[in-house]
């Protein structure tokens, strides 16, 4: 009795822990407080239930979480770092190191002093990267098993999948506001987003564990005839992979439709990237890899993309000129600020406290955010910290690499497809955006990240997972 009941509630946590990433870009891609707010508190609340439950039964959760210490330590560390930026710390100490505060602050008055310029946003921004770290962890205690690991790819995917329909849909109905919270509406794609790149940096995310869970359920049969081809093809298409495709289909005319130029650039090279890398890898690859590939760049790119809006999106791409953007000025002026604050940055959160104080009178335009996330984080978090997040990102694609050359395990080799197509979008769409902004985006990257990981050590023989896919494989 105690040992169903222990399952049961595992599983309760394994099935809300589905729906919370089911929920996430709902809220206006969670980008406001409260939104915000439902991510950390129930995030925390399944952690917690999680760990009380595996005190119950004993359950060596240090052990279960051992192949991912190098990620959760370095994750844990920038954590730490947010937490001493906006701490009182001693003026002299305070200034020693960051100087240029004197700038901000005027000359040390106080016996105490942060070197975050804005310790509440500082605060916030502690908070959204805690609950980004327990969903990491209920990741990797709850995704045990290749059951568990296909549910939340699929989530993923429907997530997005939802995010397509409802934009297109939206953006075709000539609404002034939209059905979701009566935002302004356009003929642009934005989902229940704000913002039409952070929906289309969704889709991107969401698209790429579609196609790597579409790779995973290649066949690698060899057919002694046509008979035994024309089966397996009706078996896969009873076995849901046309559903899947065609879901694949809407997240990209989702994608075409919200305009995004280096949403749609990022994605399409992401995929054109990862497919060579596994073209040339893969050890026992299936004709149908580079089939798929084609297929999702020919007929998606040409025929979908002609019918819902690929012609205005090369057109958007054709009038732009650097002259129409003050972007590259925001730069010149961010690099400014990571001169002077290179070492402690200015505070996570804090680059619309900041940059207004720094800006020459040739940007008329108020910015909240450096539509690059490596200035922004750079910014904020100071150099030291983001060579550590970059880190982060390159050794979960290096995990990406290790899988798909080396594990036999198909779901694991397109999961490592999917997360690798996914850090290559992001990393390329960062350059110019600022997508991590995004609670729901940059819970969905953290994620990816820890399934990257995970691609590499699931079943690995550890023997929390030999435990766990006993208990959890209900």
């Amino acid at each position: 009795m105690f040992s169903n009941s222990i399952k049961n509630i595992n599983v309760l946590l394994f099935n809300c822990f589905l729906l919370l990433i089911f929920w996430l870009p709902i809220p206006l891609g969670s980008n406001r407080a409260w939104a915000w707010g439902i991510i950390e508190v129930a995030a925390f609340l399944m952690l917690a239930t999680y760990l009380l439950l595996a005190i119950k039964t004993n359950e060596n959760v240090v052990n279960a979480l051992k192949p991912y210490k190098l990620l959760i330590v370095s994750f844990l560390l920038v954590q730490l770092w947010v937490v001493i930026q906006y701490t009182p710390l001693p003026s002299s100490l305070v200034y020693a190191i960051s100087p240029h505060l004197v700038d901000v602050y005027g000359a040390p008055k106080n016996e105490f002093q942060t070197f975050s310029v804005s310790p509440s946003d500082s605060y916030i921004a502690s908070l959204k990267g805690v609950a980004y770290l327990a969903l990491m962890l209920l990741s990797i205690l709850l995704v045990t098993s290749e059951k568990r690991l296909k549910q939340l790819l699929l989530v993923m995917v429907c997530s997005g999948t939802f995010q397509a329909v409802y934009g297109s849909l939206q953006a075709m109905s000539g609404n002034e506001l939209s059905w979701i919270f009566e935002v302004q509406n356009s003929t642009i794609a934005t989902g229940s987003f704000i913002y039409k790149n952070h929906f289309a940096n969704f889709l991107l995310l969401c698209l790429s564990m579609g196609v790597g869970l579409l790779v995973a359920s290649l066949s690698k049969n060899k057919f002694i005839n046509k008979r035994a081809q024309i089966r397996e093809l009706i078996g896969s298409l009873l076995k849901g992979k046309a559903i899947l495709r065609i879901a694949l289909a809407l997240m990209v005319i989702g994608l075409v439709m919200s305009r995004s130029r280096m949403g749609n650039a990022a994605f399409f090279i992401a995929m054109s990237a990862t497919g060579i890398f596994a073209f040339i890898y893969y050890k026992h690859r299936s004709k149908g890899l580079s089939i798929l590939l084609v297929s999702l760049l020919v007929i998606d790119t040409f025929i979908l993309g002609a019918w819902f809006g690929l012609d205005k999106l090369k057109a958007r791409i054709e009038q732009t000129a650097l002259s129409q953007e003050s972007r590259d000025e925001v730069n010149i002026y961010g690099l400014e600020l990571i001169n002077d604050f290179t070492i402690t940055g200015t505070g996570a959160g804090t680059f619309y406290t900041i940059f207004p104080m720094v800006k020459g009178d040739d940007i008329k335009l108020f910015y909240d955010h450096a539509h690059n996330d490596y200035l922004q984080f750079t910014i904020e978090y100071g150099f030291p910290i983001t060579m550590l997040l970059a880190a982060i990102v390159l050794m979960s694609l290096k995990q990406t690499v290790y899988t798909m050359r080396k594990r036999q395990n198909s779901l694991m080799k397109g999961t490592a497809f999917g997360c690798m197509m996914a850090i290559i979008g992001m990393l390329i769409h960062s350059s110019v955006d600022f997508n991590l902004q995004s609670p729901a985006n940059a819970s969905y990257f953290v994620l990816i990240l820890t399934l990257a990981w995970q691609s590499r050590h699931l079943l690995r023989g550890q023997s929390h997972h030999k435990k766990a896919a006993q208990l959890h494989n209900y």
